[in-house]
């Protein structure tokens, strides 16, 4: 199957969408937390978030163009704050239903049956069932020209993550967290190590690593 631009161009409105949603593959699902100057909490499952920098600490997310009221993006331009709370197998179904289009006076947390939980670091919400989550500010965002989405990029402030699932040398073993990923805009999948690797040289081959990090023949 070969399919050229023009194809795109003449898809159906939401099969186009699908489409070319899958085409990027595996993406991370992740539950953005935000809260708007009058306290009303919000919460949207998003499958942008990348890595920016890690020297300062930085996420970036694309939301896409503000043609329709879009909470989230109008909450962390209002209050600089946002959480990106990693959504796992338990919680799925309530994840995805924040997708949904609530007005803007009704809480997706108390919709879906996810509890909003503070710290005294940022303002918006965490997502308390999350195993995985991190506390944002506001560093640039930018309209992207090409067609109006919007990059924002956050500064991490803190993160909360389960202590035994951070290695020695900093990796963190995301599957032990259960953690979910996206394919195109609605495909939920658990995820499976193959293996680590040792850092990459052109004088040697690479070599498997344990989960830890140490070198092994096969890794666990």
């Amino acid at each position: 199957m070969k399919v050229t631009s023009s194809d795109l161009e003449g898809m159906e409105k939401r099969y186009r969408a699908r489409f070319v949603n899958s085409l990027s593959g595996y993406k991370s699902a992740n539950l953005v937390g935000t809260v708007n100057g009058d306290e009303q909490t919000n919460l949207a499952i998003v499958s942008s978030a990348f890595h920016v920098g890690a020297d300062p600490a930085l996420l970036g997310m694309i939301f896409r163009p503000a043609s329709v009221p879009r909470h989230s993006l109008e909450n962390i331009l209002q209050t600089g704050s946002f959480t990106v709370n990693q959504v796992h197998s338990q919680m799925v179904e309530q994840a995805h239903q924040t997708s949904a289009r609530y007005e803007r006076a009704e809480s997706e947390f108390s919709a879906v049956g996810l509890t909003p939980e503070y710290s005294n670091k940022v303002m918006a919400p965490y997502v308390k069932e999350s195993r995985l989550k991190m506390g944002l500010t506001l560093a640039s965002h930018q309209t992207i020209d090409l067609n109006q989405t919007v990059l924002v990029i956050g500064r991490i402030i803190e993160v909360f993550v389960a202590e035994e699932a951070v290695q020695a040398d900093g990796y963190i073993d995301i599957g032990s967290l259960e953690a979910v990923s996206i394919t195109g805009l609605d495909s939920y999948h658990a995820g499976e190590r193959i293996s680590r690797f040792s850092y990459a040289k052109t004088s040697r081959p690479v070599r498997s690593l344990t989960v830890s990090g140490s070198e092994s023949d096969e890794a666990s």
